[in-house]
């Protein structure tokens, strides 16, 4: 059973703040997105199809200021101090995610294999196309793992995101992942992606642009 990479996860400081700076490092402005009321976040997606990453798109995320503070710590690490103060100057790549078809059956391989990605939580939001409905998994101090090169887990129920995207001119050309032990690396079955055995980045994703190709790394060091 392999996994595919289903989403980048780009934290922010805020959304205006993210908009503006995939329109200047990117060369295109994000889509349209929605609200996630369990973690009291917001968000906007755009379309990212690539030989091999086919259904697979980039994910600006922030806190909601609009929402009333979350029952549980943000996922992604948007609550600790140290993601805070990284994204206060501009957004960066934190994580990947993961599209599997059978969400617990991976990860009680990936716990087996010495990693606990976190329960597995329903989750869901309303789109002017229709209700997205996905069970993910998520610690229950929100952390990422391995600075966020450890996937999070995901299995949609039904429609897909990118089924309401445009194409938007972007491109995902290569993704390389840090500092994971080898048998998690066969835990995941995560297709498509390279490995590298220094934890830092933990994160580099090769993007096709308007304005040519650009490279995201996390650095890693984040909890």
């Amino acid at each position: 059973m392999h996994c595919t990479v289903d989403h980048l996860v780009v934290a922010a400081a805020s959304l205006a703040q993210g908009a503006a700076w995939c329109a200047a490092t990117l060369g295109v402005e994000p889509g349209p997105g929605g609200r996630h009321a369990l973690f009291g976040t917001h968000n906007r997606l755009l379309r990212l199809d690539g030989p091999g990453f086919e259904r697979c798109y980039l994910e600006i995320i922030a806190p909601d200021p609009e929402a009333p503070a979350p029952p549980r710590p943000r996922w992604f690490g948007l609550d600790t101090p140290a993601l805070r103060a990284a994204v206060a100057g501009q957004p960066r790549l934190v994580h990947v995610v993961a599209r599997c078809d059978d969400v617990a059956a991976v990860r009680a391989r990936v716990v087996a294999a010495g990693h606990d990605p976190g329960s597995v939580l329903e989750a869901g939001r309303d789109t002017p196309g229709g209700r997205l409905e996905w069970s993910v998994t998520v610690p229950d101090d929100g952390s990422l793992g391995a600075g966020g090169a450890l996937p999070t887990l995901l299995q949609w129920r039904g429609a897909h995101p990118t089924d309401a995207m445009p194409p938007s001119g972007l491109a995902l050309r290569a993704l390389r992942l840090g500092g994971v032990a080898p048998a998690l690396r066969a835990a995941y079955g995560l297709r498509g992606v390279g490995w590298s055995d220094a934890p830092a980045p933990a994160l580099h994703a090769l993007l096709a642009t308007p304005r040519g190709q650009v490279a995201l790394e996390s650095p890693g060091g984040l909890p």
